[in-house]
C-alpha cells in the first residue's frame, strides 16, 4: 500500500512540476526518479502538448524502456515522428517480443527499412516473431531462452549459467532439448539448485508440462497459464522444435487487453484509444459507431410510426412506451454480458448453451412477471385506466423474454459468423429489444383499444 502511495506522490510531484514549468526537476525525475512503467503512466495521462514536452526531456537510452509500456495508440503517434535510425536506437536492447510489437505499429515501408538496417542476429529473431499472427503464442513469445541437454550433470549446468552475466528476465525454468532442438522437458531453477551436482539432468527434469503450439490463440494461452499456475512456458513449432517461451508478463498484458477490448468495444471504441487524443481523430473514430446507432434508432422510430393513430387516441401510451424498451434492454444486456464473459473464459459451448438458454428464459419470465405487475399497478393509478395497465404488463413480459433470448443467442451467432460479440452485440440487442418492445406495446394497445 505504501509503495503505491509513494508512486502516486511522485507522479503528483511531476505533474506539479509540469504545471510550474520546472524543467530541470522534470528531467531528473523522468530519467532517474521513476521506473519506466511509472514514466509511461505520466505520459499517458498528459494532454498531447505536455506529452511531447515530457518525451523531449527523456534521455535517449530511456526512450525504448518507456515506449514499450505505452498503449498502441500513443506508441504509434510517437514512433511515426522518428526516422529509421532513431527507431533503431530506441528499440536497441529491448526483448525481441517487445521489439516485434513496436514494429507492428509502423507502416510496412518503415518496418522493412528498420529491419534492413538491423544487425543480422536481431533481424533474424524479430522476423521469426513477425511471421506469426500477433494474437497467437508465436506472436507473444520471446526467443530469449536458456536450453540444456538431458545428458549433462547439474554441475555442468551451473558452470554454464555462471558464464552468463545474467539470465533472461522471468526465467523460472531451463528448457531441456535434444540435439535437434526438440523440446523434451523443463528443469526448474529451484530443483537445479537443490539437486546433487553429479545427478544427470534427465533424472531430475520434469516432463509433465506440455509445450504450447505456436499457433495457439492468445486467449487459450492465458487460460493455460491460469489453470496451470505458470510463470513461463515453452513454445514449439509443428514438429516439436523449441521456438521460444511465453512469460507471465506477456499473459498479464493479454488479460488486460481482453478486458479493455470488452469494455471499449461495447461503445465502439478502439482498445488502445488514447484518452487525450486530438479532437478531430476522436470525432472521426466515433462517427461510424454513432451512424450505426442512428440507423437502429430510425428502425425503432419506423415501428412507432406504424401505430401513429393509436398514439393519438391514447396519450398515456407515449408516456409509458420508453419503460417497455428500457426494461427489455437492461434485461437483455445482463444476459449478453454474462454470455460474452462465459465465452471469453471458455465456459460456454454448444453442449451447455441449451441449459443456459432455458435458465435465462425462466429468469426473464419471472422477472418480467414481477416487474410487469409493479409497472401495471403504477400505470393504473397514474392514468386511472386498467386497460393500459394490462397492455404494458404483457408488453414487459414479452420484451424481457425477447431480451433473454437475444442476449443468449446473439453472442453465439456472432461468434459463429466470425464477428466480435463485444463489438456488435450491444447495438443489435438494443435494436431487437426496442423493436420488439415498441411493437408489442403498441400492437397490444391497438388490439385492446381497437
Amino acid at each position: 500500500m505504501s509503495s503505491q502511495q509513494d508512486n502516486t506522490s511522485r507522479l503528483d510531484v511531476l505533474s506539479n512540476a509540469l504545471d510550474s514549468s520546472e524543467i530541470r526537476q522534470l528531467k531528473y525525475m523522468l530519467n532517474k526518479g521513476l521506473r519506466p512503467v511509472e514514466a509511461a503512466k505520466l505520459l499517458e495521462k498528459s494532454p498531447p502538448k505536455e506529452r511531447q514536452l515530457l518525451w523531449n526531456l527523456l534521455n535517449k537510452e530511456n526512450e525504448g524502456k518507456i515506449l514499450q509500456h505505452l498503449g498502441d495508440d500513443i506508441q504509434t503517434d510517437i514512433l511515426s515522428r522518428m526516422d529509421p535510425s532513431e527507431l533503431l536506437m530506441v528499440t536497441e536492447g529491448l526483448d525481441s517480443d517487445d521489439m516485434a510489437d513496436m514494429l507492428q505499429q509502423l507502416p510496412d515501408r518503415v518496418m522493412k527499412e528498420l529491419l534492413r538496417i538491423m544487425d543480422k542476429q536481431n533481424r533474424k529473431r524479430v522476423e521469426k516473431l513477425l511471421s506469426y499472427p500477433e494474437d497467437t503464442a508465436g506472436g507473444l513469445m520471446n526467443t530469449d531462452t536458456v536450453t540444456i541437454r538431458p545428458d549433462i550433470t547439474v554441475e555442468t549446468v551451473l558452470r554454464y549459467l555462471r558464464r552468463h552475466s545474467e539470465i533472461p528476465h522471468t526465467t523460472d525454468s531451463l528448457f531441456v532439448v535434444s540435439r535437434k532442438d526438440s523440446f523434451i522437458g523443463t528443469l526448474p531453477l529451484s530443483r537445479l539448485l537443490t539437486s546433487d551436482p553429479q545427478v544427470m539432468v534427465r533424472e531430475i527434469m520434469q516432463t509433465e508440462l506440455k509445450a504450447i503450439p505456436a499457433d495457439m490463440p492468445e486467449q487459450e494461452v492465458a487460460r493455460l497459464f491460469e489453470d496451470e499456475d505458470l510463470v513461463s512456458a515453452p513454445v514449439v513449432d509443428d514438429h516439436g522444435k523449441l521456438l521460444g517461451r511465453v512469460t507471465i508478463d506477456d499473459v498479464v498484458d493479454v488479460i488486460r487487453e481482453d478486458a479493455d477490448h470488452s469494455l471499449m468495444s461495447m461503445a465502439g471504441l478502439d482498445d488502445d484509444e488514447d484518452t487525450f487524443a486530438p479532437a478531430l481523430r476522436t470525432t472521426r473514430r466515433r462517427a461510424l459507431w454513432l451512424g450505426i446507432n442512428l440507423i437502429t434508432a430510425f428502425i425503432a422510430s419506423a415501428v412507432i410510426g406504424l401505430f401513429e393513430n393509436t398514439l393519438e387516441q391514447v396519450v398515456a401510451l407515449a408516456v409509458l412506451m420508453p419503460i417497455v424498451a428500457s426494461m427489455g434492454g437492461i434485461a437483455g444486456s445482463q444476459t449478453l454480458t454474462l454470455v460474452i464473459r462465459g465465452q471469453a473464459l471458455g465456459q460456454i459451448e454448444r453442449s451447455n448453451i441449451g441449459w443456459l438458454f432455458n435458465r435465462e428464459l425462466i429468469s426473464g419470465a419471472l422477472n418480467g412477471t414481477l416487474w410487469a405487475l409493479v409497472v401495471a399497478l403504477v400505470a393504473v393509478l397514474w392514468f386511472n385506466d386498467i386497460t393500459v395497465g394490462i397492455v404494458i404488463a404483457l408488453a414487459i413480459v414479452i420484451n424481457l423474454l425477447a431480451g433473454a433470448m437475444a442476449g443468449t443467442l446473439l453472442p453465439m451467432a456472432l461468434k459463429s459468423a466470425g464477428i466480435d460479440p463485444a463489438l456488435a452485440g450491444g447495438v443489435l440487442l438494443t435494436t431487437i429489444t426496442d423493436v420488439v418492445g415498441f411493437f408489442a406495446f403498441l400492437g397490444l394497445a391497438t388490439l385492446f383499444y381497437g
